[in-house]
């Protein structure tokens, strides 16, 4: 009887050290997390260069002067699957009207990323923000998120969820150069 008793003081114990290490840690993550402003329509868009599947460097700066539709998904994301071939036939569409799509894969490897565009045939630049620097910068949640940046650099609207390819169309439209 006095075994039984020791060991649920002992479970008790250990039950109790968990909780309070538990508390503390969220504590302590709350109070040091790093406040990253929230962005909203009409901020600057911030800058940032990421890497396609091809080696190849692409910063939102280059962009300047052009509509960006920029999609933040992962490859597990099943709005964000049904929505890529719109956007690519909305890129095809208005890439010559001065409306780059750029999509913004959320740390993911190269393979299931090229898995993935292979698969969906897509023509669009696809980078991969590998440290999650980006999706900090924006403060993306959740996946899919869509930005609208107009020529001038700065955010004109944000959607988040799946989009259908006639509002796809619309937002490109929405952010094409005069």
């Amino acid at each position: 009887m006095a075994q039984t008793k020791q060991q649920r003081l002992i479970m008790r114990t250990v039950i109790l050290a968990v909780l309070v290490v538990a508390i503390v840690y969220t504590i302590f993550t709350s109070a040091t997390k790093e406040k990253v402003a929230v962005l909203s329509v009409g901020d600057k868009a911030p800058d940032f260069t990421l890497v396609d599947l091809n080696g190849e460097e692409h910063s939102l700066s280059n962009y300047k002067g052009q509509g960006v539709f920029l999609n933040f998904w992962g490859t597990w994301c099943k709005p964000c699957a049904k929505e890529m071939p719109a956007m690519d036939r909305q890129y095809e569409v208005f890439k010559d009207k001065g409306v780059q799509t750029l999509a913004v894969n959320i740390a993911q490897s190269d393979f299931e990323v090229q898995r993935f565009t292979d698969q969906y045939g897509l023509d669009f630049p696809v980078v991969i923000d590998k440290t999650k620097s980006v999706m900090d910068a924006y403060n993306i949640n959740p996946l899919p998120t869509t930005m609208l940046i107009n020529p001038q650099g700065k955010i004109e609207k944000i959607i988040t969820g799946e989009m259908t390819e006639q509002d796809i169309a619309a937002f490109m439209e929405q952010i094409a150069p005069e």
